[in-house]
């Protein structure tokens, strides 16, 4: 063990040995383990988005031993993905990565300004599969969020007991924000906070823009002069967001950027930041394999210090 990981872990001491073994699992795992920098591959987006949208630009990707390969192949900490892939690739793979459980999702055949995800699997399949931890999905800012915040605190009390540590995608959106509120530095900073304050372990937030959304916050930011102009200055307020950098933040990898060098350039400024990490889902998967290896070395190079 670390002393980064022990520091880490320490930040978790109301947890039982179970949570914080798993937690150290994910941590201690892969080409960044005992680094406390954590790359996961999330692979929810067949449910979330339809499987044209997301694996047809690569059709390997259709298949669920595919994602399992990849993220062993890179030397990830973890793999995140809805019920059935996980059932799909588990006992063929089992040991040889850590596996998150979506325990969530809702898909885009029906609009809605408010989205709310369905429960789609719970504790029991994430022991019976092996997994380190369950993902939630919330999203602050829309009406539903409150039968959501429950949701998760059910869900993660439940885990606690099991031992299973707990990640959750908080990604605000409803119909009282705008488009740009989605990924605006207060909504950002804010929906970690809530996270936080709801039990999570590690905490999945998109890469906020220096965009201002509630005008209460914006006063507020202004008169005391938060540092936001950089894309390092944000991920460093949102991790401080989360008790001040005391619970694991990751960050999302977006849309497919066509440009790699745009997303490095997202990593820097999350490694900059102080920032945990990131949980990169399109712009892997949706890449040749060989191109998606390639560049997640590079990004693993990065937070790691050997790549500027």
């Amino acid at each position: 063990m670390t002393p980064r990981v022990r520091e880490i872990l320490g930040w978790y001491q109301g947890e039982n040995p179970g949570v914080l073994t798993n937690l150290a699992r994910m941590l201690n795992h892969g080409r960044l383990g005992g680094t406390g920098r954590m790359v996961i591959l999330p692979v929810d987006q067949g449910f979330e988005h339809g499987p044209g949208r997301s694996f047809a630009i690569n059709p390997p990707a259709y298949n669920p031993s595919y994602h399992f390969e990849l993220a062993i192949e890179a030397g990830l900490n973890a793999y995140a993905a809805p019920l059935g892939f996980i059932e799909a690739g588990a006992a063929q793979f089992a040991g040889e990565i850590p596996l998150i459980l979506k325990c969530n999702n809702h898909d885009l055949l029906h609009k809605e300004a408010d989205p709310i995800p369905a429960m789609t699997a719970g504790v029991s399949d994430a022991l019976h599969l092996g997994c380190v931890a369950v993902g939630f999905t919330i999203y602050p800012g829309s009406q539903y969020r409150v039968e959501m915040y429950q949701q998760l605190r059910e869900l993660a009390a439940e885990a606690r007991d099991a031992g299973l540590a707990v990640v959750v995608w908080s990604y605000p959106r409803g119909s009282d924000l705008s488009k740009a509120g989605e990924t605006a530095i207060d909504v950002c900073a804010y929906a970690a906070q809530i996270a936080a304050q709801l039990g999570a372990h590690v905490i999945k937030v998109k890469l906020p823009s220096a965009h201002l959304e509630e005008p209460e916050a914006k006063a507020v930011y202004e008169a005391n002069k938060v540092p936001i102009a950089t894309q390092a200055e944000r991920v460093r307020h949102v991790v401080q967001s989360a008790f001040d950098g005391r619970r694991i933040v990751i960050f999302s990898g977006g849309e497919t950027k066509p440009d790699e060098q745009s997303l490095l350039e997202e990593i820097r400024a999350i490694r900059d930041g102080g920032g945990f990490g990131s949980i990169i889902g399109r712009n892997t998967f949706q890449r040749k394999k060989a191109d998606a290896l390639r560049m997640l070395t590079d990004i693993i190079k990065i937070y790691a210090g050997e790549m500027r």
